[in-house]
């Protein structure tokens, strides 16, 4: 019985799209800044590829197939 259920709320506005930022050159950063920035970059790199587990050619293990079966048990 749908007319007995209120109408749904109208869902509110969308957000005001984002200012445009100036885009950021090499020059504005200090030498300090810049090797922080450089650090991070490294570090970031280095995470992702240590997440890696497998090899260039997938896993390679056994797959475990076998299942236990309450028949004949």
């Amino acid at each position: 019985m749908g007319f007995l259920r209120p109408k749904m709320p109208a869902p509110p506005p969308p957000p005001p799209p984002m200012p445009m930022l100036p885009p950021a050159s090499p020059e504005e950063f200090t030498s300090q800044q810049v090797k922080r920035v450089k650090k991070a970059m490294i570090d970031k790199k280095k995470g992702y590829t240590e997440t890696i587990l497998t090899s260039t050619q997938g896993d390679e293990s056994e797959a475990d197939t076998y299942q236990k079966t309450l028949l004949g048990a």
